[in-house]
């Protein structure tokens, strides 16, 4: 089974666990004055679908630590910033997930805006005014090129596990 085929497995493994929640719900127990909506097979019908739960929550389990078993052995090349950079799926899932933004938010970061500029501030010497200026300690044009590559990085990530998990077998 492919990581595609399996995460679309668990979805519907999800919606399967639901539905069997809500039918217990609503037909374990009923008042006297009314009738079993299975007859005398109310109890059995309860019992099966318990059992059925468990079965599928056995199955989801099953499933997510195949796909996180295979997160972390399969490794895959992307090219990233200009090289090729090799990592397993569970660490590009993380890079996708918070880390190429928090590198981005770091980034964004570097800059003078902070500092006040061009006003006019009289010398404490001699009273004459002096421009005020930045002095910054950072490049921008390698400030701007980070920025374009951690802005760019989830979306290079997402089109390439998109393919692997289309064509990755789970570990089982």
């Amino acid at each position: 089974m492919k990581i595609i085929e399996a995460l679309k497995h668990l979805k519907r493994l999800k919606i399967k666990a639901d539905d069997l929640k809500e039918k217990v719900n609503r037909h374990c127990a009923h008042s006297s004055i009314e009738q079993a909506e299975y007859g005398d097979k109310q109890r059995e019908k309860i019992r099966e679908w318990i059992d059925s739960y468990h079965d599928t929550v056995k199955e989801i389990l099953r499933l997510r630590v195949a796909i996180q078993k295979t997160n972390i052995q399969t490794p895959v090349s992307i090219e990233i910033h200009g090289k090729g950079v090799t990592r397993t799926i569970a660490e590009w899932i993380h890079r996708r997930r918070d880390l190429a933004a928090m590198d981005l938010d770091l980034w964004k970061k570097v800059n003078d805006n902070h500092v006040q500029t061009g006003a006019l501030k009289p010398s404490r010497q001699d009273g004459d005014p002096i421009e005020v200026k930045s002095i910054k300690y950072y490049d921008p044009e390698i400030r701007d090129k980070k920025i374009s590559e951690y802005r760019e990085e989830p979306s290079i990530i997402d089109a390439t596990l998109e393919i692997v998990n289309a064509t990755t077998d789970i570990t089982q």
